[in-house]
């Protein structure tokens, strides 16, 4: 990776987008447990431990009881059963049902020996404490959830490469596994460069900025699968700027924020290339421009935009699809959907161009509408906003009723 050209290179967001995946590969394997498996990847194929349900159970509250002695029963001619006991969930029934006979059951509750049925209790009226009347046959079978229905001992129940949500924490969970064999999560150290930028809740001097880069591009790694190492903020001083340096060893990547443009104090564009091997972008996109990418020891750098929203910007871009390859995704990139504008949205300069709009649906589909102003510092319009437009470079104008692409940084498809 050459890094001692003084002029920026010229990328569009793609071409960028593949040199820094070209440098990223899924992490080593672990085993994580499964209050810390949301969002990652399977990485072997996970079998059921046991059957799924393990044993036959009642799918209703009811009464647990043999469908032949229901045969005779009609609207005109009740069978008359006797209760001889309950089997609520969790316990073994206290005894088998004879004919005859039939058990008060809780939903989940083993099936007890001699029944093959369980009616529901809105379906039989009460004769006394001990007898019931059934106006309709029971079948075999109703409302019965058979042993293995779900899964069996020893079957697949997650491929290879699957990400996991909720709901596949629920099927590891109730399949016996406590931990499940994933790549382990990138640490991503993020580290903020300016003399003006302060921690958010100190007093403001004159020229001061609360630091809002940080926090938000922390959340971005977490919301991504990434383990944030917030490494603060530095100033515009070389040596400070080396001594934060010093801290990443122990990082799977680290972002920065600012110093990377062509301002006199923009000085981390300068040490990192004095301490690594750094390349200098110049990106055909708006908002942002200038994009860092490169090596500090052994640690992948890539360096954002100093302006909130652009920093914002590039990460869904270029940090959120390094930190899923490192997760050993398939996809990489942002969801996204197609929607109908509803504002008009000019482009100029070739560059392709991310637009804040808040997205809603109709009955014909999606629409995106403007979240507000587009300026490359203002949070007020991130924050109205649910996805990102895409402008794609060739485009100088798009207008209301145009069907364009959008990312949906929020969403999840799986």
């Amino acid at each position: 990776m050459s890094a001692r050209s003084s002029d920026p290179i010229t990328l569009s967001v793609d071409e960028a987008r593949e040199r820094i995946l070209a440098e990223f590969a899924p992490l080593e394997l672990t085993a994580a447990p499964l209050d810390d498996a949301l969002g990652l990847v399977t990485t072997e194929p996970v079998v059921a431990l046991g059957d799924l349900p393990p044993f036959d159970n009642s799918a209703m509250d009811g009464y647990a009881l043999r469908s032949a002695d229901t045969a005779a029963a009609s609207d005109a001619t009740a069978v008359t059963l006797q209760v001889i006991g309950q089997a609520p969930a969790g316990y073994r029934a206290p005894t088998a049902v004879p004919p005859g006979a039939a058990l008060r059951i809780m939903t989940g509750a083993p099936i007890p020996d001699g029944a093959d049925a369980v009616v529901r209790f809105e379906h039989v009226a009460m004769l006394a404490a001990d007898h019931i009347a059934i106006h309709r046959p029971v079948q075999q079978g109703e409302n019965i959830r058979p042993a293995g229905e779900d899964a069996r001992w020893g079957e697949v129940i997650l491929t290879v490469g699957t990400r996991i949500r909720a709901n596949e924490i629920a099927l590891l969970a109730s399949s016996g596994h406590a931990s499940v064999a994933v790549h382990r999560r990138p640490r991503v150290g993020v580290l903020v460069t300016g003399d003006e930028v302060i921690a958010p809740g100190e007093p403001l001097g004159p020229g001061q900025i609360w630091n809002s880069n940080g926090p938000m591009v922390a959340a971005q790694v977490r919301q991504s699968g990434g383990v944030p190492v917030v490494l603060g903020v530095t100033t515009d001083s070389p040596a400070a700027v080396r001594g934060r340096l010093a801290e990443i060893d122990s990082l799977d990547l680290l972002l920065t924020t600012g110093g990377i443009s062509v301002g006199d104090f923009d000085v981390v564009k300068d040490v990192l290339r004095e301490e690594g091997h750094i390349e200098l972008w110049s990106l055909r996109i708006k908002p942002g421009k200038p994009l860092a990418f490169g090596q500090v020891g052994q640690t992948p750098v890539i360096g954002l935009p100093g302006n909130p929203v652009a920093a914002a910007v590039a990460f869904w871009q270029f940090g959120y699809p390094a930190v899923r390859a490192m997760l050993g995704h398939r996809e990489v990139q942002l969801p996204q959907i197609e929607a109908r504008l509803l504002d008009r949205a000019e482009n100029r300069g070739d560059r392709r161009q991310f637009v804040r709009v808040r997205v809603e649906q109709d009955a014909q589909g999606y629409t995106a509408r403007f979240a507000g102003g587009q300026g490359s510092a203002m949070l007020t319009s991130l924050a109205a906003s649910n996805g990102l437009l895409v402008v794609p470079e060739a485009c100088d104008v798009a207008g209301p009723g145009d069907l364009m692409t959008v990312q949906m940084p929020g969403w999840d498809l799986g």
